[in-house]
């Protein structure tokens, strides 16, 4: 969330000439200037108006600067207080910190020290309004379950899934390692007509072959040493839902047999018996791998392949949905936050700003870790670029290109440029404007067209990966 419009500074001070000087200093800074001449007039206006900072003199007659303060923070809690004092009221002005001042400036002052005291205040109040916007669309994500993202790549998988869902047709999951292909698995699970049945997930890559035999079709008793009893296999938990196999391309050939006519007859023997097992199960492959190089190297089968690639999903990886790395890194800031017993109010800008230019190729698997990382470390109540790893804070990505997947509209494409630009000017949307070659009207319609919209990228909240 950002402060819309041109932040608004309220002066407070009796002395005239000190009151028009500092309107000067912020009107140069493109700032709403508002003025008072006492306490009375200040609390006036802030009934009135939204103001975000109250620069005010401490000793005024009447309602001095500290009462100002505390009336302040009665009616308008989220305004920041900086009060200007004379070196023999330091004391004074300390003590108004801990009734909540965000600081205090020293008379005489030099023009750079007030605008630098109030630059930071601007820039606390910017991070704790975007990070309670993130909360807020965390919190609608939760409610309705979904996967955390909103971005154009994200949108167009679901729009797939969703389509797919209905049907009982073999879904095959490609994409990068830590693009949450479970998650994706899981989704398309509970928005199809299974959701009420079981949903069994297999880590092919993750058992040896004699295992993962036993696993998928279960074993009879005595089929093997220490068979003392029946097991079921994963197929027979998952009948009447949906069972996903994970890294299908690590499957031995002899299994991929099995695999084969489980797809063709619906059937399987468990190990060690004779006994015909019918089930019935949705299957959702997933790899990391080109399975139809495999094919071509000999080490999948081609007729399962063709089994297996009903419906094909390509799962979008980090780097084409970087609209989505606030709302993830809010995410897992909260969960390991409070995992840690830690108290974190959010990620400043120059942090978020760093991830977002990095490339991110363990995807949303690393972008988890590199949270994870930054609680651990952090020393004060927001993540800086310092507890980012060097990997990161390094990073420098080219923000003069633009890479676009295959298949986005243009009007996708517009919205990316957009907000890609205006990341590059830190949200000045006249110099976006500038640089695009367009009004600045023109952007905010944009902007305004889009959340209209509302694009909320619908689907399961995020539990392990993602």
């Amino acid at each position: 969330m950002e402060l819309f419009g041109p932040p608004t500074i309220l002066i407070v001070d009796d002395d005239r000439s000190n009151l028009e000087s500092l309107s000067r200093v912020f009107h140069r800074e493109n700032h709403k200037v508002l003025t008072a001449e006492d306490g009375a007039q200040a609390l006036e206006v802030v009934r009135n108006e939204r103001v975000h900072i109250v620069l005010t003199d401490l000793m005024m007659p009447g309602m001095n600067g500290v009462d100002l303060l505390r009336s302040v923070k009665a009616i308008a809690p989220e305004s920041d207080v900086i009060l200007m004092t004379a070196y023999g009221t330091v004391e004074t002005a300390v003590e108004a910190m801990k009734e909540g001042a965000y600081d205090f400036v020293t008379k005489p002052f030099k023009r750079v020290e007030i605008v630098k005291c109030v630059r930071r205040a601007l820039e606390k109040q910017t991070l704790v309004f975007e990070n309670r916007a993130l909360r807020e669309e965390l919190g609608r994500v939760r409610k309705e379950r979904r996967i955390i993202g909103s971005s154009p790549a994200l949108r167009r998988t679901f729009e797939m899934l969703e389509q797919v869902a209905p049907s009982s047709a073999t879904v095959l999951l490609l994409g990068d390692s830590g693009t949450g292909k479970e998650l994706f698995a899981r989704a398309l699970h509970e928005m199809s007509p299974r959701a009420n049945r079981p949903f069994v997930a297999v880590n092919c890559a993750a058992l040896p072959e004699s295992i993962l035999e036993s696993e998928l079709f279960g074993y009879e008793e005595g089929a093997f040493t220490g068979a003392r009893r029946r097991k079921q296999g994963r197929f027979e938990l998952a009948h009447t839902g949906t069972l996903l196999l994970d890294e299908i391309a690590e499957m031995s050939p002899a299994t991929q047999v099995k695999l084969l006519r489980v797809l063709q007859e619906g059937e399987f023997e468990r190990l060690g018996g004779t006994r015909v097992v019918q089930v019935d199960v949705r299957i959702v492959a997933a790899s990391n791998r080109a399975l139809r190089q495999e094919v071509k190297a000999g080490r999948f089968r081609e007729d399962l392949f063709y089994r297996l690639d009903v419906i094909s999903i390509r799962l979008p990886p980090l780097s084409e949905r970087r609209e989505d790395i606030p709302l993830l890194a809010q995410h897992f800031l909260q969960r390991y936050a409070a995992k840690n017993g830690k108290t974190i109010r959010g990620i400043a800008r120059e942090a978020m700003d760093r991830m977002q230019d990095y490339s991110w190729p363990g995807n949303v698997r690393e972008l988890e870790n590199t949270i994870e990382r930054a609680v651990v470390l952090v020393r004060g109540d927001v993540v800086t670029e310092e507890d980012l790893p060097e990997s990161i804070r390094g990073s420098v990505h080219d923000r003069r290109s633009l890479t676009v997947p295959l298949g986005a509209t243009l009007e996708e494409i517009e919205l990316r440029l957009i907000h890609e630009t205006l990341r590059l000017t830190k949200g000045d949307k006249r110099l976006a404007a500038q640089l695009l070659g367009t009004s600045t009207r023109t952007i905010y319609r944009k902007l305004e067209q889009e959340a209209q919209r509302d694009l909320p990228g619908r689907a399961v909240e995020s539990g392990g990966e993602e």
